[in-house]
């Protein structure tokens, strides 16, 4: 069974930095969709961003776009997002999830991610 698990999320001040790591085990990674997302208290879910990690470049939502990265580490079987330059409305708890049945062409652009970590809360105060 493919079970993921979010960790690195905190409180930090604007302007500040964190790393989110989402460890996967059960299932390799590697040339499959991962994406990471957040939901804020009264806010639908939405997508932060996504990655192919068999090739193709990352996509971002615009808000942090500029900011976050999004990468994944083969050996490690993980899949990080570096937030840069938080902003309060970052504040959020954030989620990862693998998708396995998309290709790199429609990573991102379907809702196939069946996979979920518990999610890691990031807050971010002025």
């Amino acid at each position: 069974q493919v079970q993921l698990v979010e960790s690195g999320g905190g409180s930090v001040q604007v302007g500040g930095s964190l790393r989110l790591s989402c460890r996967v085990s059960g299932y390799t990674a590697d040339r499959n969709c991962v994406g990471w997302f957040r939901q804020a208290p009264g806010k639908e879910r939405e997508v932060v961003a996504v990655l192919f990690t068999g090739g193709g470049s990352p996509s971002y939502t615009d808000s942090v776009k500029g900011r976050f990265t999004i990468s994944h580490d083969t050996s490690e079987n993980t899949v990080y997002l570096q937030m840069n330059d938080l902003k309060p409305e970052d504040t959020a708890m954030y989620y990862c999830a693998v998708d396995r049945l998309s290709t790199r062409y429609s990573c991102g652009s379907t809702n196939a991610f069946a996979y979920w970590g518990q999610g890691t809360q990031v807050t971010v105060s002025s």
